[in-house]
């Protein structure tokens, strides 16, 4: 058994272009490492010593049958990102809480039940996007413009008929220039940044894992930078500690100032390519982490 397990899907097999990076970057730090499918039964998650979560990116479909998985693994070895973070931000609904507490988030309405769907789609006049409050790689998203209300009305009330609550935003029009930037964080420090070309063209997005992006080199503006360490204090302060990998996905408000739209804990797409170093600083801190004595258990509730 390899010292690191990276959790994956079957689906996901020969598709995460960090996999082979951060397999690599972790043989430098004198560890072995391996994918698999965090669905399959027949792995034996306790005999890693640290299994990381990365492109487990099937989950939405069956989100409790994944935590349930991550509280397994996190009984019998070092789980990262830990099981109750991954509950807290499986759940889009997080974004409430930053916005409650001052940090500049996408303006977003919330539809738990169909009634709520007209007002939801009502408060913005222009172009909207709905998505779900559970999803993974942009799936069952779409950008409608304001003839499109009763195809948004639809979108929303399939999505609700499958358990999930639904958001709505309105579209940022300076996204279609600037597109969105990522900032990646290892152990709550700050390492590289990315860009990412505008996704929403209309329709929900058709089958798949994920939505094909076109990803380029950034540098973060000071703006930028200064709205990601705020986030990642705030989450750190949230969960109890900094996590392993974090990525705090910046858009840019009509004024042009950076507001969050998610904050990935999960099983993001670190990009590892656009930056020479990352995979080596991703790979070192797993090794710290290896080296570190095992921390108690987070107790329940801690990051909900």
């Amino acid at each position: 058994m390899p010292d690191v397990l990276l959790a994956s899907c079957a689906p996901a097999a020969g598709k995460d272009e960090d996999e082979p990076l951060l397999v690599a970057a972790l043989a430098a730090e004198g560890l072995t490492a391996e994918a698999a499918d965090w669905a399959d039964d027949g792995v034996d998650w306790g005999a890693a010593r640290l299994v990381v979560v990365r492109s487990t990116w099937d989950y939405a479909s069956r989100r409790e049958e994944f935590l349930a998985w991550a509280r397994r693994v996190e009984a019998v070895t070092a789980l990262h990102n830990p099981a109750g973070v991954l509950a807290w931000n499986t759940d889009k609904r997080y974004l409430r809480e930053l916005a409650a507490d001052g940090v500049p988030v996408v303006p977003t309405t919330w539809a738990e039940h169909p009634g709520e769907v007209p007002a939801a789609l009502e408060r913005w006049p222009g172009d909207v996007v709905v998505k779900p409050v559970v999803s993974a790689g942009a799936r069952d998203t779409a950008r409608f413009g304001p003839p499109e209300r009763a195809e948004a009305t639809a979108l929303a009330e399939r999505v609700l008929a499958g358990g999930r609550a639904v958001m709505v935003q309105p579209y940022l029009d300076r996204l279609d220039a600037e597109g969105e930037t990522g900032l990646v964080y290892v152990d709550g420090e700050f390492g590289h940044a990315f860009g990412k070309g505008a996704l929403l063209a209309g329709a929900a997005l058709g089958p798949g894992l994920y939505a094909e992006e076109e990803i380029t080199r950034r540098t973060a503006t000071p703006g930028q930078r200064a709205l990601g360490d705020r986030v990642l204090g705030w989450v750190a302060a949230r969960t109890g500690a900094a996590p392993l990998y974090a990525r705090v996905d910046l858009v840019p408000g009509a004024d042009g100032a950076p507001q969050v739209i998610e904050v990935e804990l999960t099983e993001p797409s670190l990009f590892l390519t656009t930056d020479e170093r990352a995979a080596a600083r991703l790979a070192a801190a797993v090794s710290a982490r290896l080296r570190a004595p095992r921390a108690p258990r987070p107790a329940a509730g801690a990051a909900r």
